[in-house]
């Protein structure tokens, strides 16, 4: 009942995205590669790192850096690209340290709490879900060349 829940709740996201897309294409950034390749490159890098979340926070600090470094450097390019709103938006929530997305976890790991490996994996199917809309929505962009036609 509750996977049917979520999947219903994904759909209405999708087809909210699709609509906001299609009818508001002037006013939406054009899809970009780097923005999407990093997108997605970034979610295996979280998804991944959040499976340490069972150790101490201490053993994995080096490679929360690393991967806090990059999630900043993607954000600030897609805080620059113009009409990119939206994306941002989704960014913010991904990030916020006080929420319950990948921000806040990294908090919480680092505030000394171990994590169980069924928490981790709860968390960590919501996180790759808002990796997911952010590429999905980026995916969705009109593309440079499709604008020309």
């Amino acid at each position: 009942m509750e996977k049917n829940n979520l999947l219903r709740k994904n759909g209405l996201i999708i087809l909210f995205l699709s609509l906001l897309i299609s009818g508001c294409a002037t006013s939406i950034s054009s899809y970009d590669q780097h923005a999407y390749m990093q997108t997605t490159s970034l979610k295996v890098d979280a998804l991944n790192l959040m499976d340490s979340a069972k150790d101490e926070y201490n053993s994995h600090i080096i490679a929360v850096q690393e991967l806090q470094t990059n999630l900043q450097k993607a954000y600030e390019y897609e805080k620059n690209r113009p009409k990119n709103e939206i994306t941002i938006k989704l960014w913010d929530k991904l990030l916020d340290k006080n929420g319950h997305l990948l921000g806040g976890f990294i908090e919480r790991w680092k505030s000394g709490t171990k994590m169980s490996d069924t928490f981790i994996s709860n968390c960590k199917e919501q996180v790759g879900e808002a990796f997911d809309t952010i590429s999905g929505l980026e995916s969705q962009k009109i593309k440079r060349t499709d604008l020309s036609k």
